[in-house]
């Protein structure tokens, strides 16, 4: 591979699957900046109606595109078409979204003419994507942008190139200038070099807490650039008092295993009251067990795939041995199938003894369980975290869902409903480690323009009383 080129590979099958050249980041910012400016002048009208033809863009392509996130992120194909209809989605919320939150407001002020509120697009902004979601979740930053009047650089993940390839190209055919959104292929280098270019307006980030806070330390000096990270979390997923274990199990599972586990959303801690530990982890232990692990396009369909590539699932089977190493007890092993590939089985493991437990983001199926007696202890529990994503209660009294929701820190908190699996139609996003507080999803629109208040009259109407000598 040549140090120019990025070289994308398939974690299914470890064969190569793209490659192509990285580019240059200051001539890409150079023409999204010459070009910016006749995009924002075009009516909202038609800026809407260019993302609508993106979205029968994508509907045209929507197998093709299907198959290629399911070879490059090795997802089942069944859960990729999943994303490929909330990209197609994602444009009608996001039309929906701006008008409400954006939209052009007049207030009568009487004698003091007119308040107006418009909203005006930033400029330049720089989207890098992840690569468990790679159209989903950059779609969810460039659509509202682009109908803000912003001009957009995306940078998606250097593991998943060919899929944000494929999305620009939806875009393009759509009839969205080539200058307005453009590809940046690269690594952390140019991924750093575009945040702190001077000629980028905003960074729209969704990735890990370690790549969020370096962004956020490197504009620390700069509060004139708009700055929106989407992080990760190390979310909680509390069993209460429930007859329903089985459902309860089928909760914890799509909230842990879903994706590989490769969502910033996923649970990665099971806190169960003591009653209920033999007969929910029990369950869980079950149900983990009869999930198939596969290729995206095996027969029968897996319900999950590999981790992206074998760095992920070496740092985590270490992850497993060393909590294993430290007082936790293995409920379910951690088995890699494949040595030379990156295959991982759900684990399940038992850190209750621990007295110290790393409060990290382990991003992939590994579940980890603590026992507590009392209510009180499993808020204290769940939020023991620096992160601050997604929570979720199952079981409990509406009075035990009231008091959760009230103290437990996180951007979303949902009842008997997994961790994971948010609709795009309510904000997305978290708090400490895990965010801003600038929620994406619907909220999007808040942070790709921003609100300029006038004060207007058709003629000048003043007059001084008080203060004046006399003629």
């Amino acid at each position: 591979m040549s140090a120019a080129e990025i070289v994308s590979y398939e974690p299914a099958t470890g064969l190569e699957l793209w490659r192509g050249q990285i580019g240059d980041v200051d001539s890409i910012v150079d023409q999204a900046r010459r070009s910016w400016p006749a995009w924002a002048a075009l009516p909202l009208a038609t800026r809407m109606e260019m993302v609508r033809r993106f979205a029968n863009e994508v509907r045209k392509d929507g197998e093709h595109l299907a198959e290629l996130i399911a070879r490059e992120t090795g997802k089942p194909v069944w859960e990729t078409r999943t994303e490929v209809d909330s990209v197609v989605g994602k444009v009608e919320i996001s039309i929906r979204a701006y008008a409400e939150r954006s939209a052009h407001r007049k207030l009568d002020s009487a004698m003091q003419g007119t308040m107006s509120l418009r909203h005006k697009p930033h400029g330049v902004m720089a989207v890098l994507g992840p690569y468990n979601f790679p159209a989903h979740l950059p779609n969810g930053h460039i659509v509202p942008a682009l109908i803000a009047g912003n001009a957009v650089i995306f940078k998606p993940s250097e593991k998943t190139p060919a899929v944000g390839e494929a999305l620009v190209a939806c875009l393009h055919r759509a009839g969205i200038p080539a200058g307005v959104v453009q590809l940046l292929i690269g690594g952390p280098q140019e991924g750093q070099a575009l945040v702190a270019h001077p000629g980028v307006d905003g960074v729209l980030f969704t990735g890990s807490a370690h790549a969020g806070i370096a962004i956020n330390r490197k504009l620390a000096a700069d509060p004139g650039k708009i700055v929106a990270l989407e992080m990760g979390g190390n979310n909680p997923i509390v069993v209460w008092d429930t007859p329903l274990v089985a459902d309860a199990a089928a909760l914890i599972v799509q909230s842990a295993f879903t994706t590989a586990g490769q969502r910033c959303s996923a649970a990665r801690r099971l806190i169960v009251k003591d009653s209920l530990y033999d007969a929910v982890v029990g369950e869980v232990k079950q149900l983990a067990d009869r999930l198939i692990v596969g290729g995206p396009f095996d027969d029968p369909a897996p319900y999950m795939g590999p981790l992206i590539d074998n760095a992920a699932a070496d740092g985590l089977t270490e992850s497993f041995v060393y909590l294993l190493s430290h007082g936790g007890r293995a409920i379910k092993h951690m088995v890699r199938p494949h040595a030379d590939r990156p295959f991982v089985t759900p684990a399940i493991i038992d850190v209750s003894s621990i007295a110290e437990r790393p409060d990290v983001e382990l991003f992939g199926p590994l579940l980890q369980v603590v026992r507590v007696d009392d209510f009180d202890a499993a808020i204290a529990e769940a939020n023991a975290t620096r992160f601050g994503l997604s929570a979720s209660l199952i079981g409990g009294t509406p009075q035990d869902y009231n008091r959760f929701w009230a103290n437990i820190r996180a951007g979303i908190v949902n009842w008997n409903r997994p961790t994971n699996g948010a609709s795009s139609a309510a904000p997305f996003g978290g708090i400490g480690l895990s965010g801003n507080h600038r929620p994406s999803a619907y909220y999007a629109a808040d942070y790709c323009a921003y609100p300029v208040a006038s004060a207007e009259m058709e003629q000048p109407r003043a007059s001084i009383t008080v203060g004046l000598r006399d003629r």
